[in-house]
């Protein structure tokens, strides 16, 4: 009899065993550090959370906010968060001064750096700022990418008076008229002066020449080479994210909300909407996350002209397909 019962036990045990889903296993703890405070860019990862998304590819995700996207870069690269979201100007330029980081997800192939002003201003073209004073935060990358536009576009720099703020007091900078206009981005500072009561305008870098690969979704070497199989079931559940997101963009913002209830609802949803559009160039299209070599290619370019990059590398050193979805 007590063999009996021995062998229904074990029975048992097998079949609960069994039963259990396989989400139910140990997930793989993975962190994701933003760039900076959650606005509409990051919306869509939250939402992924929420739905289940990167549960189901076996993550345990804990989202962290940024401060700035070459810190993000130097964090992933001293191991403290598994992936960040940095521009690819932070990316390039830090991995070719030796970081062993590389971008796996070529996020926004169109870059939102853009001059935002009031309308009342009169910054329609960049003859305009000719004689304006402008905000932009040290060693922010916009700043010496605005010369890019201005030799695309026959403009003196120089008669840009360029005043140095925080990056959190730029709109209030320009709102008290101490500047005309500021260096931000197009889902980002033009909805927070439009949520302060101003009437925006944006005056994008790509419309005007000048176009860079925006966001990316950067990792260290390390982690591509001892666990790719993390990087592609990491990629799989971030654009399954975007592309739900786009399909439901309000539920996406009431995730957001849940995690960061101050959030202006209206603003985030326009912030996100901006960064739909900005998920292609004219060069990579229909393919959340992919990169195409003329857009790295022209990225490089400008960066060594205006921003003293000294490397020979090929895109290929800083930025890779190869973990995306087939």
């Amino acid at each position: 009899m007590s063999n009996l019962i021995s062998r229904s036990i074990a029975a048992l045990a097998t079949a609960v065993t069994l039963a259990i889903p396989a989400t139910a296993a140990a997930q793989d703890k993975v962190s994701l550090r933003l760039n900076w405070y959650l606005g509409g860019l990051h919306v869509p990862f939250y939402y992924g959370k929420e739905r289940g998304f990167f549960a189901a590819e076996g993550i345990d995700l804990t989202i962290n906010e940024g401060r700035g996207s070459a810190n993000t870069v130097q964090v992933v690269a001293a191991g403290s968060d598994t992936f960040g979201m940095a521009d690819s100007s932070s990316v390039i330029v830090t991995a070719a001064k030796g970081a062993e980081v590389k971008s796996v997800m070529s996020l926004l192939n169109s870059t939102g750096f853009s001059v935002v002003s009031l309308v009342e201003n009169g910054i329609k073209t960049p003859k305009d700022l000719e004689g304006k004073r402008v905000a932009v935060s040290p060693g922010d990358p916009l700043g010496s990418l605005l010369q890019a536009v201005c030799k695309a576009n026959n403009v003196d720099c120089g008669k840009i008076s360029m005043v140095q703020v925080d990056p959190a007091a730029k709109v209030v900078t320009v709102l008290e008229k101490k500047a005309d206009a500021l260096l931000g981005g197009a889902d980002d500072q033009y909805f927070l002066i439009k949520q302060r009561g101003g009437n925006p305008a944006a005056m994008r870098y790509a419309d005007w020449g000048a176009n860079i690969v925006g966001m990316t979704i950067v990792a260290k070497n390390e982690t591509l080479a001892k666990n790719p199989d993390l990087v592609r079931r990491f990629l799989r559940a971030s654009v399954k994210s975007w592309e739900e997101a786009k399909k439901n963009p309000g539920a996406a913002v009431d995730a957001a909300l849940k995690a960061k209830p101050d959030l202006n609802r209206q603003s985030t949803l326009d912030q996100m909407l901006v960064d739909f559009d900005l998920l292609d160039s004219k060069n990579s299209k229909g393919r959340i996350g992919w990169g195409a070599q003329a857009d790295w290619d022209q990225t490089l370019a400008i960066l060594k002209n205006y921003r003293d990059l000294q490397t020979s590398q090929p895109w290929t050193a800083f930025h890779t397909n190869d973990f995306l979805p087939k």
